[in-house]
C-alpha cells in the first residue's frame, strides 16, 4: 500500500509492508534529481514508531505546494504581435493591476524588453513592487492616493491620478518638494462609466489652468475608461463624445499622453485620432475577444440584427472580426497527492454527490477554495498529457478530487487552469471572466516563469 509523510514542504509516498518492530528507521536515496522537478526521489530518513512500522522499499516526493506557470515567451510574443499591429500608439501602457492578472510581477522585465513603455497599477503598494523590478519605467497609480502619499510618490517618480476636483483642490494646497522635479499628473474623466473621474466641464478647466501655472506639477496625460466595446450599443460613442465636449477648451496637443483604449476597443475599434496612448490588460496575458462570424442561417440572422441595431442606434464602425494572434500565459497546476481505488456504488467527498458507475481512481489534489478555485470548478476538469479528466465531488477547502485512469500517477502535475483548461470556458461555466479565474488564486501561490531569460531564477 502507499503511505504518505509530511517532510517539511514535502509529502514522502512511500510503498511499506507492516512489520511487528516497534522502532524502523528507514533510508531513502536520491535518484534522477533534477532541478525544479516536482516528482523527483530524494534522499532522507523515516523513523517509524509502534503500531504502523514500515520498511521503505520506494519513495515519491510530491512538492505540496501548487504552481502558476507563466509562459514568459508567449507573454514576449503577445506584446511584440500587439504593438506590431497597433503601430500608431507612442505609449504602449502595459497594465499589472492585480499582481499582473494574477501573473506576478516579474514578468514586468519581459514586458518592458518587448516594447511595453508605461505601465499602470491600482494602488502605491503595487508600485513599490513594480519600482523594484525597474528603477526607470514611469508607472501610473490610477486610484488616488493619499496625500500623505504625494512625496513618497514624487521620491519613486510615481504617476498620480487626479479624478476629482475636491481632492485636486486640497493637493493644491499642500507643498511639493522639487528635488525629485515636478509632480507627473494623470486626470482622470468619468465620461458615462460612473466610478471615477471628473465630469463637470468647468471644474476640469480650473484643474487645467492651475496645472499650467504650477512648476511643481506636470499635467503628463488625460484618460477616461470605456463602460463596453460599443459593439452592438451606443455608450463607446456617448463616452467618446462626452470626453471630447469635456475637453474642448483644453489644448490637447499640449498634453503628452492621451489614453481611452483597452483591452477589448482595441481589437474591436479604430484608433482615435486624438489618442496616443493605448492600455493593455487582459490581451496582453493573451485573453482576447471572441467574434462570431455571421455563417450560416443563424449568423446571417444576427447579422441582420445587428445591423439593425447599429443603424436604429447610429452606432460607429466596429470590426468583425480580427487576426490578432496570442496565446494564454497563465496555467495553475497541482500535483496528484494520492490515487485511491473507488469502486462502482461508492461515492466521494461530502455530500456524496458523486457516485463511482465503474471501478474507477481518484486522484486528490492539494487545491481548493482557500487556494482561489471557484466552487464551479466542480463541474470542470483537469488536464494531464492530452488527456481531460473530470473534477468529481465538491471542490474542499484545500484539495479537489479528480477522476482519472491509470496513466496518472501520484506526483504527476495537472493542470486546473489555463493551457488545455480554456480560461475563457472555465469563465462561462463558473459566471465570471478569466480575470476573475487568475486573480483569484492565491498569491501565496509561487509564480514560476519558464521561457524568456528571466533575473528571477524563474520564480518570485
Amino acid at each position: 500500500m502507499l503511505q504518505a509523510f509530511q517532510i517539511q514542504s514535502y509529502i514522502a509516498v512511500v510503498k511499506v509492508r507492516p512489520t511487528k518492530l516497534k522502532f524502523r528507521v528507514v533510508l531513502f536515496y536520491v535518484k534522477n534529481r533534477a532541478k525544479g522537478c516536482l516528482n523527483d526521489k530524494q534522499c532522507g530518513i523515516i523513523l517509524v514508531y509502534n503500531h504502523n512500522p514500515i520498511i521503505c522499499l520506494e519513495v515519491t516526493f510530491v512538492h505540496n505546494k501548487n504552481v502558476v506557470e507563466i509562459n514568459l515567451n508567449a507573454l514576449a510574443s503577445n506584446v511584440t504581435n500587439l504593438l506590431a499591429k497597433y503601430d500608431q500608439y507612442d505609449y504602449y501602457i502595459g497594465v499589472v493591476k492585480g499582481n499582473a492578472y494574477g501573473h506576478g510581477f516579474g514578468i514586468v522585465p519581459t514586458l518592458i524588453r518587448n516594447g511595453v513603455n508605461y505601465l499602470a497599477v491600482s494602488s502605491l503598494e503595487e508600485a513599490h513592487v513594480v519600482r523594484k523590478m525597474n528603477q526607470n519605467v514611469p508607472i501610473l497609480i490610477m486610484e488616488p492616493v493619499l496625500l500623505e502619499e504625494i512625496e513618497m510618490c514624487l521620491a519613486h517618480r510615481f504617476t498620480v491620478t487626479v479624478s476629482n476636483f475636491e481632492y485636486f483642490e486640497k493637493l493644491a494646497q499642500q507643498p511639493v518638494r522639487e528635488e525629485g522635479g515636478p509632480l507627473k499628473i494623470h486626470l482622470k474623466l468619468d465620461t458615462g462609466l460612473n466610478r471615477l473621474g471628473i465630469d463637470d466641464q468647468s471644474k476640469l478647466e480650473v484643474v487645467y489652468q492651475q496645472l499650467k501655472k504650477r512648476e511643481d506639477f506636470y499635467l503628463e496625460g488625460i484618460f477616461t475608461h470605456f463602460a463596453t466595446t460599443g459593439v452592438t450599443d451606443p455608450l463607446f460613442d456617448r463616452q467618446v463624445a462626452a470626453f471630447l465636449t469635456l475637453t474642448e477648451n483644453l489644448d490637447l496637443s499640449q498634453i503628452p499622453v492621451i489614453h481611452l483604449g483597452r483591452s477589448a476597443t482595441l481589437e474591436t475599434r479604430e484608433k482615435l485620432a486624438f489618442a496616443t496612448g493605448v492600455r493593455m490588460g487582459a490581451i496582453m496575458y493573451g485573453i482576447n475577444q471572441t467574434f462570431r462570424p455571421y455563417v450560416g442561417l443563424k449568423g446571417k440572422l444576427r447579422k441582420v440584427r445587428d445591423d439593425y441595431r447599429k443603424k436604429k442606434l447610429s452606432i460607429s464602425d466596429t470590426y468583425s472580426s480580427n487576426d490578432l494572434e496570442v496565446t494564454t500565459t497563465f496555467a495553475l497546476k497541482t500535483p496528484v497527492m494520492e490515487i485511491n481505488r473507488v469502486y462502482a456504488g461508492e461515492s466521494v467527498g461530502y455530500g456524496g454527490t458523486f457516485v463511482a458507475e465503474k471501478d474507477t481512481y481518484i486522484a486528490v489534489c492539494p487545491i481548493g477554495y482557500a487556494d482561489g478555485l471557484h466552487l464551479g470548478l466542480r463541474h470542470s476538469h483537469v488536464a494531464f498529457h492530452g488527456k481531460k479528466f473530470p473534477i468529481v465531488g465538491i471542490v474542499n477547502m484545500c484539495m479537489i478530487t479528480v477522476e482519472v485512469d491509470a496513466t496518472v500517477k501520484v506526483g504527476d502535475l495537472l493542470t486546473v487552469l489555463g493551457d488545455e483548461v480554456s480560461l475563457k470556458k472555465v469563465a462561462q461555466l463558473t459566471q465570471t471572466t478569466p480575470y476573475v479565474g487568475m486573480t483569484q488564486v492565491n498569491k501565496d501561490i509561487k509564480r514560476v516563469y519558464v521561457g524568456e531569460e528571466t533575473d528571477l531564477d524563474g520564480r518570485l
